[in-house]
């Protein structure tokens, strides 16, 4: 039998867009795969509906402590200030830049990519984001699309990207394809 695959969630310990998390988390889970929640220390981060405090979610490995090479993708979920937050944690920045290093797909959901800007990996590819990442995203080399959708292969790993929490469906279903990860 074929080892579980495992799935790091990268996040901060708050701000984050609560359903860019759980929903990605389940379609993980329903697959067969491992999600594990990686975080700047080990407690409790605080999701968020939009500003509003919402459920607090058990981290599983500190980023000072996780491997890349454990893990078999990465999902980055948005929320502005977790976004933001993440992009300054040196640790965060330099598991991105390992895991792509390694070949290993990424999925990332609106303001996430700021991760993949700041760890300098978006050179290259399309991406897509919330709207207002567009230039960021542009002038750290990337391709910026307005689609529900962008999944970008080359440059030896695949990265699947999304707008915003409407467009999970295709977020869900392509990070699962990219993942090696069998949809529901």
């Amino acid at each position: 039998m074929a080892e579980q695959k495992k799935i790091a969630f990268l996040v901060d310990t708050e701000g984050i867009e609560q359903v860019e998390l759980t929903d990605p988390w389940q379609h993980v889970e329903k697959a067969g795969a491992l999600p594990r929640l990686l975080a700047p220390k080990l407690g409790q981060v605080q999701g968020f509906d939009h500003l509003t405090p919402a459920d607090t979610f058990s981290v599983d490995v500190p980023f000072a402590h996780a491997d890349p090479m454990d893990y078999d993708g990465v999902v980055i979920p948005g929320g502005v200030a977790n976004a933001d937050i993440l992009r300054l944690d040196r640790d965060a920045v330099q598991f991105v830049k390992q895991h792509v290093a390694a070949g290993k797909p990424v999925a990332s959901i609106c303001h996430g990519p700021w991760l993949l800007v700041e760890a300098d990996v978006v050179r290259g590819k399309k991406l897509t984001s919330f709207p207002s990442l567009a230039t960021d995203i542009r002038n750290a080399g990337g391709e910026w699309e307005d689609s529900e959708v962008c999944v970008s292969g080359g440059g030896g790993w695949t990265l699947v990207t999304s707008r915003k929490p409407d467009d999970l469906p295709a977020f869900n279903r392509e990070a699962l394809k990219a993942f090696g990860l069998q949809g529901l």
